[in-house]
């Protein structure tokens, strides 16, 4: 990583010369005109030529060769007995997105939950004004409604079916995210229980202490198993990862803690914190018999790991409920026991 930062900053780059921290040629990046859902090719262009957060982000830190954390086999332990049968890793298609351009109308958005811990972009709490599209998909559509469902009925949810509902909306020409939890189209607009506004181009955090979309603080969108990165055949970040039982405590670069686990408690460092990273172990052979898909997400979890996001009932990680996806790409990766992962030490300010 520090001989491409080096690299970078020596060579002039020109907007078709662009390289990522990957080492891949990004090129000019498409305007976005109108808004796209993510679940398109017209996304999936301005999504490969997206920079999505810093060269030096711990979203893009190839932790491959960090050091184990002392009580790495604890964590893991307590991880699997908290979970019971379920002793395997989960891939959630429920995270999408919609791209809008920077000339995007903004619309009122009621925070009813949260709202000290909310960014308001203009507005006045407990109203925001955000760049919602009328197409806003909200989380787990497609794919989790029932077939042909559409997506207006579900942005209103007359069913009250529930669910964490986050919606992301993401401005590449501004290089920013919006996220919520809870959002939901009513009679008066959209409103949610918070909503979170991050930059792309920043590694600048949430204030201590303030939640995000997921508990921990952090953005989503940066965390995603997306089509367009499983068909160029390489995940170049870190995912999100959701525990059944977490630690009351935050660490970087998380910013937020959900947990009746106090750090004193009996055993309590047993439990990983809101940001603890895990990555699968380098011993672990990925058999090239896996399909495509499931060998990426593999393979990113050797190289980049995962950042604990929430507290949910599965050792999961979050892909996009994209509906170009084959049936079952992600059953290999499915079957990877939760004990072929360890937890890494920290990186940034508060290493631990």
């Amino acid at each position: 990583m520090r001989a491409l930062l080096l690299l970078l900053t020596l060579l002039p780059l020109t907007a078709a010369d662009r390289i990522n921290h990957a080492g891949r040629r990004l090129g000019p990046l498409p305007v976005v005109k109108e808004p796209l859902l993510f679940n398109t090719p017209q996304a999936d262009a301005v999504l490969a030529a997206m920079q999505i957060m810093p060269l030096d982000s711990p979203w893009n830190e190839n932790i491959s060769g960090r050091p184990l954390l002392a009580t790495s086999a604890a964590i893991i332990a307590r991880m699997r007995a908290d979970l019971g049968g379920r002793n395997t890793l989960r891939i959630f298609p429920e995270m999408n997105f919609v791209l809008v351009p920077d000339a995007q109308p903004l619309v009122p958005l009621r925070f009813t939950g949260y709202p000290d811990e909310s960014d308001f972009n203009g507005g006045k709490a407990p109203v925001a004004t955000w760049p919602i599209p009328g197409l806003m998909p909200v989380e787990c559509w497609p794919l989790g409604r029932p077939a042909g469902e559409k997506l207006e009925l579900w942005q209103v949810d007359p069913g009250r079916v529930g669910g964490d509902r986050h919606t992301i909306v993401v401005q590449p020409g501004r290089m920013r995210v919006y996220e919520t939890w809870q959002g939901r189209l009513g009679d008066q607009g959209w409103q949610a229980s918070n909503g979170a506004i991050f930059p792309l181009n920043s590694n600048t955090l949430r204030p201590a202490g303030w939640t995000s979309g997921d508990a921990a603080g952090l953005p989503m969108f940066p965390a995603l198993i997306r089509y367009d990165e499983v068909e160029r055949g390489a995940i170049e970040h870190a995912l999100r990862i959701v525990v059944k039982i977490s630690r009351r405590e935050f660490i970087y670069p998380a910013t937020h803690s959900a947990s009746r686990v106090k750090p004193g408690d009996p055993e309590a460092a047993d439990y990983p914190a809101m940001g603890q990273r895990v990555r699968l172990k380098a011993s672990f052979a990925i058999p090239q018999s896996w399909n495509k898909a499931s060998q990426v997400v593999a393979q990113a979890l050797k190289t980049y790991g995962a950042l604990v996001a929430d507290n949910g009932g599965f050792f999961s990680v979050s892909a996009c409920p994209d509906d170009r996806f084959p049936t079952n790409c992600f059953r290999d990766a499915e079957s990877i026991s939760i004990d072929q992962f360890e937890v890494v030490a920290t990186t940034g300010p508060k290493r631990r």
